[in-house]
């Protein structure tokens, strides 16, 4: 008996044969997608695990050259930088200091690597301040808050500092209203028109931030980044904060975290239609580790699947911890 013409059509002809898989793949994950973070330390030979973050580390500049050396060795080329700086302040002054933390290692990296690699810069002062937050407090009504207006001239001087010591790019991230405008003023007034920015548009007050802290040194002495951090529940929210930061000159909008967001990611792809980072947390990073340590997950396949629908959603560029295990694994 003739097999049945029904059903006519069979999606699954595309899928027996691996080639034809590939042929028709609708999204490509590659080694240039990837931005590793790096947290960088003072001293000298200093390389110490991150407990909650296996296989990423503290480190000193002279170190921190050896990462990025074997890094590069697996073709990553971009990568952004958060300072764990010997002086905190009230104000986070370290963080424009000429001899900071982040601006001996990007003279350093500029030097070793010329222009063999993309030197990105996290621009806030969480890591510099003496209270963890991410700008000047001021007394509101009894209650100690964040000075959005007193932070931003801070902001524009830790950005042109950076730049003079040699990043390509700068990542605003402490969702300071008017962050861009007055970081875009300050780098053109310096001379550095040309410098993007990347602003952390869309960030919101997650729960998946927990490892990042023990990284970078950096959680709030008291309450928490709600009032300048977005609510996770809200989506239309995200696009007005993107349309802001575009309008201030933001050149590449970044949603924060990944992998609960990609809606936002999605609309803000389609809404905007601007290059989109999408940053793929610590504690997202860390929950895949934990799992795959205990034997209940393929870490290499989850890894690759979470990179790939972050990527599936409308990021260009994905900023993630697993980097370098994510480029061995595409070779």
């Amino acid at each position: 008996m003739a097999p049945s013409s029904f059903p006519t059509i069979r999606p699954r002809r595309l899928r027996y044969n691996p080639i034809v898989r590939g042929l028709v793949r609708e999204t490509t994950l590659t080694v240039d997608d990837l931005i590793l973070p790096l947290f960088v330390c003072p001293g000298q030979g200093v390389k110490k695990e991150i407990a909650s973050m296996p296989g990423n580390f503290q480190l000193s500049v002279d170190r921190l050259l050896d990462e990025v050396g074997s890094a590069v060795d697996l073709g990553i080329r971009s990568f952004i930088f958060f300072g764990i700086p010997t002086h905190k302040d009230a104000s986070g002054s370290s963080a424009w200091a000429d001899d900071g933390i982040i601006q001996q290692a990007l003279r350093a990296l500029r030097t070793a690597f010329q222009d063999q690699v993309l030197l990105i810069t996290d621009e806030c002062f969480c890591e510099y301040t003496d209270h963890g937050h991410c700008g000047i407090l001021t007394d509101h009504n009894g209650r100690l808050d964040v000075d959005n207006d007193l932070t931003l001239p801070n902001l524009a001087k830790q950005c042109v500092s950076h730049v003079r010591a040699g990043a390509d790019l700068v990542a605003p991230s402490g969702m300071m209203d008017g962050m861009v405008r007055a970081i875009r003023q300050g780098l053109d007034e310096a001379g550095f028109p040309r410098l993007p920015i990347m602003s952390y548009a869309a960030k919101y007050a997650s729960g998946f931030y927990g490892p990042f802290r023990d990284a970078a040194e950096s959680p709030p002495s008291f309450g928490d980044r709600s009032s300048y951090q977005m609510d996770p529940a809200n989506s239309d929210e995200a696009l007005r904060e993107v349309a802001l930061d575009l309008a201030e000159g933001a050149d590449i909008i970044m949603v924060k975290p990944a992998m609960a967001y990609g809606d936002i990611i999605r609309r803000v792809k389609d809404r905007f239609e601007v290059p989109v980072a999408a940053y793929n947390v610590s504690g997202e990073f860390a929950m895949v580790k934990a799992a795959a340590a205990k034997g209940w997950i393929d870490e290499r396949r989850v890894a690759l699947e979470i990179l790939t629908g972050i990527k599936r959603a409308g990021a260009d560029m994905i900023l993630t911890y697993f980097a370098k295990d994510a480029a061995r694994w595409l070779k």
